[in-house]
This record gives structure tokens, C-alpha cells and sequence, in this order.
């Protein structure tokens, strides 16, 4: 297939990316901001009409929940940014159109970053109904792996603060806590079964263990030999408190999860340590 594909240099894009292109496909296009090129820059872009393109992959979005509530129109240009790859995709006849959503859509806390996503999951339906274009909603959870998280996902930060001896800050009941965490490259095998399944529906992505954040940072602390603390503050504002995903729609196709977290953790450790080592 001949793909394009927005947040390739991302965590996701970039393992997604190289996944497909080990396959065969061919990524005609990127959009990353990385490299200098903006989503809403798609506006009143044309490709060339010799040039057939069968699927648009949207990975890029902001991240994180704070600074979307810090500045709500981060979670707002997330919604703009699904609108304008729809918009794309309808005049140049893409015919299919990955999304990706957040587990975080699922949860009863809600904020501005999540309104963009579901407004994003909207306009799936909307163009699926009105022009025929089918679509992916894919629902990632806590997703982490072998890079350099230029975006800070809360597994970097524990992992690098632990390395250099800094407190790792829960928010949050210490109790009670949780997220699901999915290690990439269990995630990207959920997005290709995805793929090669039925579309026109949502799949939930994760590592299907529900994991008390207080024991993930214990455990890290363990790993890494490290002198930090941990420190219980009070909860952010509408920050999901408890994470877990039903995941029995991926599963259908085959998906299981391979690399559990203190698998995950350990590899991940690693590579933090080396790449420090390198700069």
C-alpha cells in the first residue's frame, strides 16, 4: 500500500513506520512537525494526481492531559488537526483512515484533551456515513518502549529520574492509582492486525494488566538501583485516576500481548542508560 502517515518521528510513528515499510508498503508522505511540516499545513494541499494513496495514518496529537488543561486549546487544535487529515483525505480520494484516539476518551474524568480526541472519533463516523471513507479508531494506553520520549510520558520520567537520583511524583491516591501500560512493539503488532481486520469500528490497545503506579515506581527505583523517593501529591485536575482497558475487540484477531512490564521496564532502563551514556 502507499501510506501517509502524520507523527512518524514520534514513539508510535516512528516504530509504525518502520513496521509497515519492513512489510513492503511504501510511505509516500510525512507529517511530523519534527521535520518542519505542520498538520494544518495539509490546507489547501493537493498531491499529485498520478500518485494513489490507500491509507492515511494520523498518529500526531498532543500528548498530555496538563497541558491541555493549562491551555485548552491544545486539546482543541487536536480536533482541528483530525478535521483538517479528514478534509485531506476527502478531496485527494484517500479511501481509509487510521486514527488515533486515547484510551483516555474511556475514562469518566474529562478535560480538554480528550474532548479533541472524541471530536476526532466523531468525524471517523461522519465521513465514514457522508463520503464513504472507512476508518480505524485505535485507543492507545500508556504506550512506551526503546526511544527518546521527547514528549515525556510519565515511564521516561520515572525511569530517567530514577537514574539520576530525582523524586518520581505520583498524583494521586497511592493505593489506588493505575494505568494499563502497552510496550510499542505490542502495540504496533495490535495496529497491523487492526489493519488487516475489519474496519469501521474502534479497537482498544494495551498490555492488559492493570498496574498500581505506587508498585511501578518501587519497581523501577529496584531496577535501576536508584536513590530516589517517591512522593504522593495531591491529584491533577480531571486526570484519570484507574486505567484498564477491555481489549477483547483486538484480541478477536489474534492479538496477545508478548512483552510484559518488568520485561518492558528493564529494556527500557537499558536503553535510557546507553543513550545517556552516548550524549
Amino acid at each position: 500500500m502507499n501510506i501517509i502517515i502524520t507523527g512518524h518521528k514520534g514513539l508510535i510513528g516512528s516504530f509504525l513506520k518502520k513496521r509497515l515499510e519492513d512489510e513492503g508498503h511504501k510511505i509516500v508522505m510525512g507529517v511530523d512537525k519534527r521535520d518542519g511540516r505542520e498538520v494544518r499545513g495539509l490546507r489547501g494541499f493537493n498531491l499529485n494526481s498520478e500518485i494513489k494513496v490507500d491509507m492515511f495514518i494520523h498518529c500526531a496529537a498532543l500528548c498530555k492531559i496538563n497541558k491541555a488543561i493549562e491551555n485548552p486549546l491544545l486539546g482543541h487544535l487536536n480536533g482541528i488537526d483530525s478535521f483538517d487529515v479528514f478534509e485531506f483525505c476527502r478531496k485527494n480520494k484517500i479511501p481509509k483512515v487510521v486514527y488515533f484516539s486515547s484510551s483516555r476518551v474511556l475514562s469518566k474524568e474529562k478535560n480538554p484533551y480528550t474532548a479533541g480526541k472524541v471530536y476526532g472519533e466523531e468525524l471517523c463516523k461522519a465521513y465514514k456515513d457522508c463520503y464513504g471513507i472507512d476508518y480505524l479508531i485505535i485507543r492507545p494506553s500508556t504506550v512506551y518502549g526503546d526511544f527518546w520520549d521527547e514528549t515525556k510520558r510519565l515511564m521516561h520520567i520515572f525511569i530517567m529520574n530514577a537514574l539520576q537520583g530525582k523524586d518520581l511524583e505520583i498524583y494521586g491516591n497511592a493505593e489506588t492509582k493505575t494505568l494499563d501500560f502497552t510496550y510499542v512493539s505490542d502495540f504496533v503488532e495490535g495496529v497491523m492486525l487492526a489493519i488487516g481486520g475489519e474496519w469501521n469500528k474502534d479497537y482498544n490497545i494495551s498490555g492488559g494488566q492493570e498496574t498500581r503506579i505506587y508498585d511501578l515506581a518501587k519497581r523501577i527505583i529496584e531496577m535501576t538501583n536508584s536513590s530516589s523517593e517517591i512522593v504522593v501529591k495531591d491529584a491533577e485536575i480531571a486526570q484519570p485516576q484507574e486505567v484498564r482497558l477491555d481489549i477483547s475487540e483486538i484480541k478477536k484477531l489474534g492479538y496477545v500481548p508478548r512483552v510484559g512490564l518488568e520485561e518492558g521496564v528493564r529494556k527500557n532502563a537499558e536503553f535510557l542508560k546507553e543513550y545517556l551514556g552516548d550524549n
